[in-house]
Order: structure tokens, then sequence, then C-alpha cells
């Protein structure tokens, strides 16, 4: 009898569903883009054409036209991630019920995204470069006298990144907003809770968590500009971002260790910013995720 059921013939077919066939795929794919770029390109970092171990990373943060790009890229990266998801959390909460309008709108913010940076910087440069319909149009109606310069500078670049930001945020915010069930707003509205209170006590709690992941990926977003800095910005003065200065090591210089060393610092701020959002998120509320409706 135990040899029966010791027989592998007789064992439960439950221990075999089929999903480990897609493990070691999974694992590859990981690898080859994931681990392995970043691998490299680290242990790339660490071997400079000239000088020690360590010569690109002294080399970058001594080299004042290297450290000072990323304060350029945070100046950047910060305030439209600020605009883009403070813009969000309105214009989601009047979206939340799902109607035509709604829809409609929906619709036209994914152009934006379908878009991509290049061509938004292009249409920028058309309608609102020094002879746009834009600053025409403000001289046409005398509102504004002097010249309006809205591209080449360091507002050109940020606008731009609202553009092409604010479509994603609203969308992951959206999300988050139509999951959690009115009827708990309501039965604060009950107990005397005004819609200040409500926001603040109900919504944002529950929010909390999808604001986080929304700032974090529209962060990631606008830390990694790069077309429009050079588009729409000045790429060798006020917009020189990170992305530039390793251009430049790679493709100017040709000095690849140099660049991956740029790459590196950047993933590394950029993990800094985000690690502190997950941790301020965590320090803010611990709950669900979720007010769930139904």
């Amino acid at each position: 009898m135990s040899a029966a059921v010791s027989s592998p013939s007789l064992r439960p077919a439950a221990r075999f569903d089929g999903r480990g066939w897609l493990v070691a795929p999974a694992l590859v794919c990981l690898l080859a883009m994931f681990v392995y770029p970043f691998a490299y390109g680290l242990f790339l970092s660490f071997q400079p054409m000239e000088g020690g171990v360590f010569a690109n990373y002294l080399k970058f943060f001594t080299d004042p036209t290297l450290w000072p790009t990323v304060l350029i890229t945070l100046k950047l990266a910060v305030p439209s991630t600020l605009i883009n998801v403070g813009a969000s959390i309105p214009a989601a909460f009047a979206l939340r019920k799902s109607t035509r309008a709604t829809r409609f709108v929906t619709m036209l913010l994914v152009v934006p995204v379908t878009l991509g940076t290049v061509l938004i910087a292009d249409g920028m440069l058309t309608y609102y470069g020094p002879n746009g319909w834009f600053p025409q149009a403000l001289h046409a109606l005398h509102l504004y006298s002097d010249e309006v310069r809205l591209t080449h500078n360091y507002w050109g670049v940020l606008i731009s990144l609202v553009i092409s930001g604010f479509p994603f945020a609203f969308l992951l915010i959206l999300s988050y907003v139509t999951g959690i069930d009115p009827t708990l707003a309501r039965a604060a509205g009950t107990l005397g809770a005004g819609p200040w209170q409500q926001f603040r006590l109900i919504y944002l709690p529950l929010l909390v968590p999808g604001l986080t992941m929304a700032a974090c990926l529209s962060f990631v977003q606008a830390f990694s500009v790069f077309p429009s800095a050079v588009l729409l910005g000045v790429p060798a003065g006020a917009t020189r971002v990170v992305s530039i200065a390793a251009y430049e090591a790679a493709f100017e210089s040709y000095d690849y260790s140099l660049a991956s060393c740029v790459a590196m610092v950047m993933g590394f701020v950029q993990l800094l910013i985000v690690a502190g959002m997950l941790g301020a998120r965590r320090a803010f509320y611990s709950g669900p995720t979720t007010g769930g409706k139904g």
C-alpha cells in the first residue's frame, strides 16, 4: 500500500500546473534586458580611460560642467512632477463619473502620450516660438508688449514636460479615484463632514499609494528628459541635464566609461528620490490601499 502511494504515477497532478514553463523564459528576459545592462554599465564605469578605479566618479563630482547637471535636472523634474500630480487630483475627481464627456476628455488626453516628446517639442516651436500664434495673439490683444520667450529656455522645457506628463499622471490617478467607494464620503457627510474634510480624511489617505506611484513614475519620466532639453531648451546652459552630459561623453568624447558613470549617477539619484517618496508614503499612512467598491 505504501509503495502504491509513493509511486510517481499515483502522485497528485496538482503539483504541476504548467506555469513552470514560464519561469525560465521570464528569468532569461529579466537578465538580458535589465540585470545584464545594469551590471555591464556599472562595471564599465569603474574602467576609466585614465586614472584609478574611481577616476570617473571623482571627475563627475569635481568637474563644474558635470555635477551641476544633477541640480538642473532636479529643477526640471521636481516642479513638473508636482504640477502633473497636483493638477491631476482635481481633474480626476471632476471626471471620475463615467460619462460621454469623461470618455471624450480621456481620449483627448491620450493624444500627447501617443505623440511623444519630439512631436510635442516640434509643435511648441511652431505655436509657442517667437513667431508663433501665441506670442502674436498676446501682442495683438495688447496683453503683453515685450518679447514672449516660451522656447529655448527653462520654461519651454518645463511646459513640454507638463504637456507630456500630465495625461500619464492623470490616467493613473483617475484609476485610483474611481476605485474608491463614494459611499464612504457620503457616510462622512451624514456625520457633518464638509467637502474638504471628506477629501482630507477619506479620499486622501486612500489615494496616498496611488499618488505616490504616480509621482514616482512621473518623476522618473521627467528626470530622463532629453529631446525637450535639446529642442526647447539651452543644451549648453540652463537646460544641460544629466542625459545630455551622458550623451556628450559617449558620442562626442567617445568616453563610454565616463558615460556609464554619468548614467549610474543618474540612476542612483532617481533611486534615492523614489525611495524617499515610498518611505514618506509609509510614514504618512498605513492601511488598505483602496476603498473598494462593492
